[in-house]
């Protein structure tokens, strides 16, 4: 027990004496042929530069889809009536269903034990406004206090409306961050008046940054929400509200929070099952489930990275045969070195870790400019298109540990044919 203690270190520093001559022994042969050492190179460097910035670029995508989905509440519900253009399509859905209603509202309150929170929403789209807008017209909300919590605002400048504000029809206002910016750029917008439509509203209140889907996601729909003027819901029924369409819904999306014991599923069920009562089976509702939306947005993150590593490593693949190839080339050039060093002692594990070490060394070293490459690309991109790009410490290592496994892979059959070379006839050899 005592000698194997003892053998042990001697062993490896025998291992590591082995080893750093035939690294040296690689940096010169590699250094001979510069400019063919870095053409071989090349397609590492593009293998692991494309598997790093393509999942830095898809990282950022998905990171702000699942920030704003986390933004959503998830304990949240949100119902979203159904948006319809057609005049006809409409009149046909209002002979079978009434759309949503305050009464909605109601029943769902009475019926679902776990709620915490809950509102409607009115959106109404202004047809003028005062101060004119600098760029394109604020939408306006109306809501319930109750909102500032289930949707997790934060106000950066005065307050939100309170329920006197709601139950008194008060004409007060809060602006989102790009609204306060589009009408009062150079100024405190709290306390100023802004006149939407008719009626003058006094802002009491100013929001921090929210973020914003670029595009419709399952059921909701793609809306700047920075760019949104909030009112109490009974201002906005009775001072906004155009009343002379029969064919509008009375609101047009309700916000419900859930305590932390609810079943979200059970939750979505059961208000699907309400609407579908009063609504008779017409569809023309969406009940969205952000928790769901999140797992299901993770598992798609996992295929999506699966996918472009799968893509990516084509060119990994490409560059493992560029490394045997380029080996094999390099076997014929040296046979008469190969058989002077076995001829003076070298065994056949030392001819090949030689030249396993001279593949991996130019796999490890194109991995190195890979990542250099990729993450110069992934920044390239975010500057030039202003997309969010994330470049991760698991994408740097998988790429890289599979640009040397491959200079690994692709090693091993040009080493293991040198180590096979017949001594005399390696010395032979012209």
């Amino acid at each position: 027990m005592k000698h194997d203690d003892q053998t042990e270190p001697q062993v490896r520093r025998r291992r590591r004496r082995q080893f750093l001559p035939d690294l040296l022994l690689a940096f010169q042969n590699l250094g001979v042929r510069k400019l063919r050492s870095f053409l071989t190179m090349l397609g590492m460097i593009f293998g692991v530069g494309a598997v790093v910035s393509m999942l830095s670029i898809g990282a950022g995508a998905q990171q702000q889809i699942m920030a704003f989905i986390e933004q959503l509440g998830v304990r949240n519900l949100i119902v979203e009536a159904k948006e319809v253009t057609d005049r006809e399509e409409l009149m046909r859905l209002r002979k079978i269903s009434p759309g949503l209603s305050f009464q909605d509202l109601r029943v769902i309150r009475t019926n679902v034990a776990e709620l915490t929170a809950s509102t409607a929403r009115k959106r109404i789209v202004p047809s003028s406004m005062l101060p004119k807008p600098r760029q394109d017209m604020p939408g306006v909300y109306g809501v319930a206090p109750e909102y500032r919590e289930i949707a997790g605002l934060n106000v950066a400048q005065g307050r939100f409306f309170a329920a006197g504000d709601n139950a008194s029809v008060a004409s007060v206002c809060v602006l989102g961050e790009s609204a306060k910016e589009n009408l009062f750029p150079q100024k405190n917008a709290v306390g100023e008046y802004v006149k939407i439509n008719e009626q003058w509203f006094r802002i009491i209140g100013v929001l921090g940054p929210q973020l914003t889907a670029q595009s419709e996601l399952s059921g909701v729909k793609a809306r700047d929400l920075n760019n949104l003027i909030y009112a109490p819901i009974t201002s906005v029924t009775y001072r906004l509200e155009d009343t002379r369409s029969s064919l509008r819904d009375e609101i047009d999306g309700l916000y419900l929070q859930l305590n932390k014991a609810a079943d979200l599923s059970v939750a979505a069920d059961l208000v699907r099952g309400i609407l579908n009562s009063s609504h008779r089976n017409a569809g023309d509702f969406t009940v969205v489930v952000p928790a769901e939306l999140l797992a299901q947005q993770k598992k798609t993150q996992g295929i999506f990275e699966m996918v472009m590593v799968a893509i990516a490593s084509i060119s990994l693949l490409v560059g493992g045969i560029g490394i045997m190839n380029i080996m094999l080339a390099s076997i014929l050039e040296r046979t008469h070195e190969i058989g002077v060093r076995r001829a003076v002692g070298a065994r056949k594990r030392d001819v090949l870790r030689q030249f396993l070490v001279e593949a991996i060394l130019i796999s490890f070293v194109g991995g190195l400019l890979g990542v250099g490459c990729g993450f110069g690309i992934s920044r390239l991109v975010a500057v030039m298109a202003g997309w969010s790009t994330i470049v991760t410490l698991n994408s740097i290592l998988l790429a890289f540990l599979v640009s040397v496994s491959v200079g690994l892979v692709f090693g091993i059959y040009p080493a293991a044919k040198a180590a096979r070379l017949d001594p005399v006839e390696a010395l032979r050899y012209e």
